[in-house]
């Protein structure tokens, strides 16, 4: 494949992880996706696979919150796994690359906010007190699509295209002792991104579940996919079955309780045609 391909074929994974503004939270955009989809343009499933899992490890706890904006993983991720992929490298090299290119990136999504986006919430607002729904549903995919979806897709196809080269001639410049602190660094990445997503769910009625955990994976020796699939049955437990079980019974009880308070109320408001002046 040449590269001129390869760069489209970037571009439209980039444009495809962007998708969730057409098909909601699908995940698409998480660097398992992306980094798989990109090994499988480069020739190499299984390090993309590999190199994705590391990412996501290593970025678990990277979500937006309120005005906090993450890096733009999706650009990264295919960027940094080609990158690595191209040169040869494996996935110590396509997580440095991965964070740099990433918040650069987030500077070219934040200017496409301030100086293209609006032009279609306006619109959307002036369809809306027109009463025009249709209008409001064409600007909303037409504003993600053009903000968002085409500058990320150019951005990754360009950055490819005309960046690939040099980026390959900077990996050969890398001496060996700083791909081994790399490849060490790597491994404790994992560690900081579940710390990134404790600081986020870690509360005082989470923690017993936290110390379970624990337990169950250093005393009992639980592999990390076991401790999953409990925590997992434990949820379902806590509260899917609960409130399923439950829900037809409450509903019941709601209704019954709803129509024995609009019956009181409706007694205690009767007139009394014989008492009443008019």
């Amino acid at each position: 494949m040449s590269i001129e391909l390869t760069a489209v074929v970037l571009a439209l994974i980039a444009m495809l992880a962007n998708g969730e503004y057409f098909l909601g939270s699908s995940m698409l955009s998480r660097p398992l996706v992306t980094c798989t989809l990109t090994g499988l343009v480069m020739g190499d499933i299984t390090q993309g696979i590999m190199i994705g899992a590391s990412l996501e490890l290593a970025l678990v706890g990277s979500f937006s919150i309120g005005a906090s904006i993450p890096p733009e993983l999706i650009s990264g991720s295919v960027l940094g796994t080609a990158f690595a992929i191209g040169a040869g490298k494996s996935a110590e090299i396509a997580l440095p690359l991965c964070i740099p290119i990433a918040s650069l990136v987030l500077l070219v999504k934040n200017l496409c906010f301030l100086f293209i986006l609006p032009y279609f919430v306006h619109k959307a607002d002036q369809y809306a007190s027109e009463g025009n729904g249709k209008g409001m549903d064409r600007m909303n995919l037409l504003g993600g699509f053009i903000s968002i979806n085409i500058p990320i897709g150019l951005v990754v196809g360009l950055s490819y295209l005309f960046g690939s080269s040099a980026v390959n001639n900077l990996l050969e410049m890398i001496p060996k002792f700083i791909i081994d602190g790399l490849s060490i660094a790597t491994g404790l990445l994992p560690a900081f991104g579940f710390a990134m997503l404790m600081k986020i769910m870690i509360k005082k009625t989470n923690t017993t579940f936290f110390i379970l955990g624990f337990a169950l994976a250093v005393y009992m020796k639980v592999p990390v996919t076991g401790v999953a699939i409990f925590g997992a049955c434990a949820a379902l437990v806590l509260t899917g079955y609960s409130a399923y079980n439950g829900k037809k019974g409450t509903i019941e009880d709601s209704s019954q309780e709803l129509k024995n308070q609009t019956g009181n109320v409706l007694a205690t408001q009767e007139i009394d045609y014989e008492n009443e002046e008019f």
